[in-house]
């Protein structure tokens, strides 16, 4: 069963959550502050983390770099009523994985944390495993049918992406802002190139399809 840490100072919220993650399989792990969660952590392991900006010691924000700080990669999910861009921005550069804006909604949030709990495996084996198909992160390599190739670095790391949150819609700019870097001066554009080639080289793979959502962007399906 995973532990799941939930730090929040507001009582009701804090219980809600509990409830919530009990009834989804979790056990919840309930903080009320920063430091409250820090002894917490020191005795407990935990799989992930759902975090509030607004605690009484210290915010969310600080929170989450000093764990950073101290090399734990646990996922994080800030859940606040913070919404606007910069607060969102910040969040992320101090290395939260996600963010969900309150009140959030019960299912969406069982879903995101499905969602960063299966990334997080991903992330520390470093490889994607399909039935017929191997990503291997550190060598930039996909084995297919028996064959491995080596992908160039943009195009690798756009797959891995769409694969690791399988159905999840990217915008292009998204997609830029993960794989090109938020302050890239290429064109929005240069994704499509790159969708495109691997859509060329993976045609005949049985595991896997690039859609394109028509407006919005890409997701992979698994098939």
């Amino acid at each position: 069963m995973f532990n799941i840490l939930v730090v929040e100072d507001d009582h009701n919220v804090r219980k809600l959550y509990g409830t919530i993650l009990e009834q989804n399989g979790f056990n919840p792990v309930l903080a009320e502050d920063a430091k409250e969660a820090l002894e917490l952590m020191d005795h407990t392991y935990v799989d992930l983390i759902v975090l509030d900006v607004m605690l009484p010691d210290m915010d969310g924000f600080q929170f989450a770099k000093l764990i950073r700080e101290g090399g734990m990669e646990t996922p994080i999910l800030m859940a606040t009523a913070r919404e606007t861009i910069v607060d969102k921005r910040k969040g992320f550069s101090v290395g939260c994985d996600d963010y969900m804006v309150k009140p959030v909604n019960e299912e969406e949030m069982i879903l995101r944390i499905h969602a960063l709990l299966r990334r997080s495996k991903i992330a520390s084996e470093h490889k994607i495993t399909l039935p017929h198909t191997e990503l291997d992160y550190d060598g930039l390599t996909v084995t297919f049918d028996n064959k491995t190739q080596i992908l160039p670095q943009k195009e690798f790391r756009l797959l891995y992406t769409l694969l690791s949150y399988q159905n999840r819609i990217f915008t292009r700019r998204s997609l830029m802002d993960e794989i090109w870097d938020m302050d890239s001066e290429t064109d929005e554009r240069t994704v499509d190139v790159h969708i495109n080639r691997l859509r060329e080289k993976f045609k005949n793979n049985p595991d896997f399809e690039i859609v394109t959502v028509r407006g919005l962007g890409y997701k992979a399906v698994i098939r």
